[in-house]
Parts: C-alpha cells; structure tokens; sequence
C-alpha cells in the first residue's frame, strides 16, 4: 500500500488541499508521518523550479504519482468548456507545460475542475465536445513522453461535465487515448456511485490514480466509508498505484494527516493491501 499526500507548491484557496506553505517543512513533515509520496498541486509550471523540488521530494525519500491542475480553474478560472475560445487555448497550453515535469517525476496529470463547468448559454453538447477535443490534444502531445492524464468524475455540485465513472469510462472511450485514465476519488463517489466498489472494478485498468477522503471530506476514518471493502475492490482491479490523501484540514492538518495514515496502515496491516 503506497500513500500519498496533496501537497500544494504555493498558497491556492481550495479548501481540501491541506497542506500549504512553506515547501521543505510540509516535505519533511509527511515523510516523517510515514506517507511515501507527496501529490503536488501546482497551478503554473512556471511558478516552480522543478530541480528544487524534486531535490526535496527525493532528498525525504519520497516521489511524486501526480500533479493536480485544479488551482488553474480555481484561481485564475481556466477551463476546457469555457465559451471564451481563448480561456480554452490557455487551459490546455497550461496542462500541456506540465508534460514535461510529469514525465522527469513519472507522475500523472490530474484533470479534475480544470475540465470546467457547463456556463450559461452553453450547452451539454457543446461543453462535452470541447471537454473531448482538448482530452485529445493534450493526450496526443502527452504520449510520446510516456505521460498520463487522469481526469477525476467529480460530483454534480461542481460540475455537470463527468460525474460518475459510468460517464467517465464513456469519455475515454469517445476521446480514444490510451494515455487517459481515471481518478476516482472517494468523497465524490460516496454522492455519485450506487455502489462504490462495483464502480472502482468497472475502471479496470483505466484507474489511474486513488483520492482517499471520507463522507464528510474529512480524512479516512472520519466519516461512515467503509475503506477495507474499498481497497479490497480496488486492489482487485490490479491497481498497485498511490493512495493520495485529499480531504480537508480538520480538525487541523496535522491531526489530519496522521490520523489518515494511521487509518489506512490499521487496514493494512489487517490485510488489505496491493
């Protein structure tokens, strides 16, 4: 069992990325708490000095599965379905600078907010086909440096745009890229998903990256999820992958961050493991 934790490279406003600030002090910290990788939330490749954190990262022992993009849609409201057609330019050239450091960290491209939401005098249909044609532009220029894309159903609150893993697995399929997975994410899926795991076994080898939150986007063992029946599903898929902690900082983020690991380490050591 792999662990990871959202790590943010600079302050963002998303509430359920729970460690902010400064860089090298979160690092040591989660490494220190036992977690084997840090996710890193970076909003503008350009905002980092990629050699310097991967110095860190490596220098604590751990890696980076990978890269949230959120903090593109979040603070400065780029997105794949906008009606503005040079938002959407600006949201897939931002998700293509970051093949590069994806590729030297071997981590995935996460497309989670970033897809954007359904605006006024926009419809489905429309949103749908630039959400497809830009998942196939930033594929195409993705694969021959051996990167991935895992783009996160997210729950009909936020988005109306890919909700479940039914509808997730129906994008893959209209986008055509071997390079496009899945990221399912627990808080989502316990408000999406009749059944949680028969979804998780529906990924099959699509499931490209795990988010552990519990209902209530608290860390696991907060709420009323049932993660040994979880990860037995998902291990059963043969994900071997990270389990990457992105719940809220409560009560704090440190309890919160020792708390979920010593939560999902408890299952492990009682058999649930991939």
């Amino acid at each position: 069992m792999k662990l990871s934790l959202v790590l943010s490279t600079h302050a963002a406003q998303f509430q359920a990325v729970a460690f902010k600030g400064d860089f090298e002090t979160n690092v040591a910290k989660i490494a220190a708490w036992g977690y084997d990788g840090v996710e890193l939330a970076i909003r503008d490749p350009r905002l980092i000095d990629a050699d310097d954190l991967l110095r860190v990262v490596t220098a604590h022992g751990l890696t980076v599965p990978a890269i949230g993009t959120g903090q593109a849609w979040g603070e400065e409201g780029l997105s794949f379905t906008d009606p503005d057609p040079a938002v959407r330019t600006a949201a897939i050239e931002r998700t293509l600078a970051h093949i590069p450091f994806a590729a030297r960290a071997g981590a995935v491209i996460i497309i989670g907010l970033l897809r954007g939401i359904v605006k006024p005098g926009v419809s489905q249909a429309q949103a749908m086909d630039w959400l497809v044609g830009a998942l196939r532009d930033c594929c195409a220029e993705a694969r021959p440096h051996g990167v991935r894309l895992a783009l996160e159903p997210i729950n009909r609150y936020e988005t109306t745009l890919i909700n479940n893993i039914g509808q997730g697995l129906d994008l893959i399929e209209r986008v055509g890229a071997e390079n496009l997975g899945l990221l399912p994410d627990t808080f989502h899926m316990n408000i999406e998903e009749p059944h949680i795991e028969d979804s998780i076994r529906a990924c099959g080898d699509r499931l490209f990256h795990f988010h552990v939150a519990d209902s209530n986007r608290w860390y696991p063992g907060a709420g009323h999820l049932d993660f040994a029946s979880i990860l037995r599903a998902l291990y059963e898929t043969g994900y071997r992958g990270y389990l990457s902690g992105e719940f809220l900082p409560l009560p704090d983020a440190e309890i919160a961050a020792r708390q979920s690991i010593a939560c999902l380490r408890r299952l492990q050591a009682g058999g649930v493991n991939g």
